[in-house]
């Protein structure tokens, strides 16, 4: 397996959700480091205002929905024609969706499953034989701390993360003496856009885990950070944000009531006591009259 990339100079990294948080610092960084880049994002405002601040290395930017099959199939396609070789895949687009399983709709899934799960599956089928091409190459995959700890409220998210996990691990073995190395992302409360457009059943829950994320999240560079020096030394998983590591640690200590153990810590750190006595009321409520 490849050992990463140390010399990110001249090369290239596609990045998907680019246009803010985790996509944005990591294009920052990777540019400080003289990695050109293909930036793709749904956000054509953001990527412009991006590519505005990046100086000294050749940056193209490309409206995708990484959950459109044909879509990555062509920007495949395109990145690879106005690019001289593809080095780096980080698949880093993604959505949150907050509501508990009886109240999680059938299209909601489709929808979290499109980006989070089909959107890296998508980037690693078409990318992948690019990547093949280059002397060394790395996949980045984000998954989630909830790819690791299942959390009530998050079923479609945490699906989703779990989801990626078990492709990411996967790939470590098929890829191992490839030219190709893989690194998985699970991290904890990151600032970034995802909890303020995230979706659910309960607006005034969103704004509260909102504002908790705003005053305890780590910043997105400090992140991006950590990810770049995984690239660079070929570290195939990370953790990142102390409370990512206590739960990977809990889980494995804990593999089932783990699960209640970070789900307790979570809610009480937020304030959700309240949310847990709801989602109680609400499967009941569905129990006995249950949803089309």
């Amino acid at each position: 397996m490849s050992k990463g990339i140390q010399d990110l100079n001249g090369k290239l990294a596609v990045v998907t959700g680019a246009a803010s948080g985790i996509g944005r610092a990591l294009s920052i960084g990777l540019a400080a480091k003289g990695c050109n880049l293909a930036l793709v994002d749904m956000d054509q405002a953001g990527l412009e205002a991006l590519r505005a601040q990046i100086e000294g290395v050749q940056v193209t930017t490309h409206i995708a929905d990484v959950g459109d099959r044909e879509r990555m199939k062509v920007l495949a396609d395109q990145v690879a024609a106005a690019h001289d070789g593809i080095h780096l895949l980080i698949n880093n687009a993604g959505i949150g969706y907050e509501a508990a399983f009886p109240q999680t709709s059938l299209e909601a899934w489709d929808k979290v499953m499109g980006v989070n799960l089909w959107g890296v599956i998508h980037g690693c089928h078409f990318f992948m034989p690019h990547l093949a091409k280059v002397p060394r190459a790395h996949i980045v995959n984000l998954s989630s701390l909830f790819g690791v700890i299942g959390m009530a409220g998050q079923t479609a998210y945490c699906t989703s993360k779990f989801a990626v996990r078990g492709l990411s691990e996967s790939l470590w073995e098929e890829l191992r003496d490839t030219n190709i190395g893989l690194t998985v992302v699970h991290p904890g409360g990151v600032a970034t856009n995802i909890m303020k457009r995230s979706e659910g059943d309960d607006p005034e829950l969103l704004k509260r885990i909102s504002s908790w994320f705003e005053r305890n999240a780590i910043p997105p560079e400090r992140a991006a950070a950590q990810i770049i020096g995984a690239i660079q030394s070929g570290k195939p998983r990370l953790m990142i944000t102390k409370e990512a590591v206590f739960g990977d640690l809990v889980k494995r200590v804990f593999p089932v009531f783990g699960n209640k153990l970070m789900g307790d810590a979570v809610i009480k750190s937020i304030g959700l006591e309240d949310m847990r006595a709801k989602r109680l009321i609400q499967w009941k409520e569905t129990m006995v009259d249950p949803c089309d």
